[in-house]
């Protein structure tokens, strides 16, 4: 099992990142939330990772604290979510957050993720509250690198953000709407900022 990756980023994307550690590129699936948290390219970068082996494929998946890679693997074990699945329910909403919404059993949060329907909502609200009791959260521990996101123009940032939406599952006219109601909110912010802000206005 490879459980951490530390190496130079090549490249990023909303949902998947190429770390070069000594040579050796490796291709990791991300969530958007770690997404965030990455630095500049060409920066050196720590994840936690998780690593799964199929019969076609090995499939390494990062993540930027111990207590979302915890989440992820709850999720996986759960029936009907797979690896592709739990990416897109942690990047649409915080690990904190999913608890939250576990705890209150608030299943219309929940189906606004892309790819969860009422019945996966449901059950993951019953079968992740008994699982959450083994969830143990690192509080501040986050291994990636941070730096400031680098400048970027107003309209190069809002089509990062509309192609992000897509890239996590949302409707091109549903990305559109949601990047421009965040703009209005913050014409200058990095498109790291817009997707932030047009998240928390479709959930």
């Amino acid at each position: 099992m490879i459980g951490r990756l530390q190496g130079l980023l090549l490249s990023k994307l909303p949902n998947q990142i190429l770390l070069d550690v000594s040579g050796v590129g490796y291709e990791v699936e991300i969530s958007f939330n770690s997404y965030c948290q990455l630095p500049e390219i060409n920066t050196s970068t720590c994840l936690h990772t998780h690593l799964i082996v199929r019969e076609d494929a090995h499939l390494l998946y990062g993540f930027a604290s111990q207590d979302e890679r915890a989440l992820f693997r709850l999720l996986i074990k759960i029936n009907g979510v797979g690896p592709k699945l739990a990416l897109s329910i942690l990047s649409g909403m915080e690990a904190q957050a999913l608890a939250a919404c576990v705890q209150h059993q608030d299943v219309a949060a929940m189906v606004k993720i892309p790819g969860v329907g009422k019945k996966t909502a449901e059950r993951l609200v019953m079968e992740l509250r008994d699982k959450m009791n083994d969830w143990q959260t690192v509080a501040g521990e986050s291994v990636v690198i941070s730096g400031k996101p680098a400048p970027n123009l107003a309209d190069s940032a809002q089509k990062e953000a509309e192609s992000a939406l897509i890239n996590l599952g949302y409707k091109p006219v549903q990305a559109s709407k949601a990047v421009a109601a965040a703009v209005k909110d913050n014409p200058t912010g990095a498109s790291e900022d817009l997707i932030r802000l047009a998240l928390k206005g479709i959930l």
